[in-house]
């Protein structure tokens, strides 16, 4: 068995048992959540934006996804939730002024203290390190540690004074609980806003078909068979009637109003026994200005007024 020079072989070098489940690194999981963008995997630079369930993101690789509608686009898990820039908000981060990592010039070998952090909490001053919980208002983007939430109890932000409640905090990088409860506040929100939409166009629809309605509905100055009824300064009721153009061709042409008397019947002025002879006179109608056959002249001569 190659046991040459008196060598003895041990169990575990003969057995093969089960494999050990490898560990992940706290510090290492912990500066991949909270110095890297969950998208590109990057690290995190200004503007820095959070989704709603507290992962974090740069705003260049947000765009960056929702611009991308290619069809071999790979879908991300991590950003499978943002379906447009809404869903994201912008965070308000306050500086940690003894974090100095970018400003030191990097010559050979350096020791990176994993404690220090780039932003701190404005009210308690807790480092945004991972070691803490930290949370972000969805209404302003302030980010405070939930120790200040706590122990500093209010309504409105501590630092833009913009008011709040319980369900516009999101937890920051939260345990699998703390993000299936956003995700299940996420979800309402979502249905929540689809419903009032909709409810909105039913109501806009609504008021529109009002307006029309009540543009073609006659009002308090029309009457009910479509004539509008005019009262002359004399004193006599008129009746404005809107007739169509028959195949005859008697009657008068669409939209033009006719002018009649207070019965809707039409009588010829000859007939009427309220005007004078010398009024009837005037028109075409009256017999004094018909001609008789004798006076009558033939086809070629026949003029308009042959009656």
């Amino acid at each position: 068995m190659g046991c040459d020079g008196g060598t003895i072989p041990k169990r575990h070098e003969l057995v093969k048992g089960p494999r050990k489940v490898e560990k992940v690194d706290k510090n290492a999981e912990l500066v991949a959540r909270w110095y890297y963008c969950a998208l590109s995997q990057e690290k995190l630079c200004r503007p820095i934006v959070a989704c709603e369930l507290g992962r974090l993101y740069n705003k260049d690789a947000i765009i960056e996804f929702l611009l991308d509608k290619s069809a071999d686009k790979n879908p991300m898990e991590a950003a499978s939730h943002i379906k447009s820039i809404k869903n994201v908000t912008e965070l308000n981060l306050a500086d940690n002024p003894a974090w100095s990592g970018d400003k030191e010039s990097i010559k050979g070998d350096k020791y990176d203290d994993i404690q220090s952090a780039r932003f701190i909490c404005p009210v308690v001053g807790l480092e945004m390190n991972g070691r803490h919980r930290f949370c972000f208002l969805r209404n302003c983007g302030c980010v405070f540690s939930e120790r200040a939430l706590k122990e500093i109890k209010s309504e409105v932000c501590h630092k833009c004074g913009v008011p709040f409640q319980e369900e516009d905090v999101i937890i920051l990088n939260g345990n699998k609980e703390d993000v299936e409860v956003l995700k299940k506040r996420m979800e309402d929100r979502r249905l929540k806003s689809k419903l009032e939409k909709k409810s909105k166009k039913c109501k806009s629809a609504e008021s529109a078909v009002q307006q029309d309605t009540t543009e073609g509905s006659p009002g308090p100055s029309k009457a009910k068979n479509g004539k509008d009824c005019i009262n002359s300064s004399s004193g006599e009721k008129r009746q404005i009637v809107f007739t169509k153009s028959s195949d005859n061709g008697n009657s008068s042409v669409p939209g033009k109003v006719n002018k009649a008397s207070s019965t809707t019947t039409k009588r010829s002025i000859a007939d009427s026994e309220e005007k004078s002879e010398a009024y009837k006179s005037i028109f075409t109608s009256h017999s004094s200005a018909k001609r008789s056959k004798e006076e009558c002249s033939n086809w070629i001569t026949h003029t308009a007024y042959y009656f």
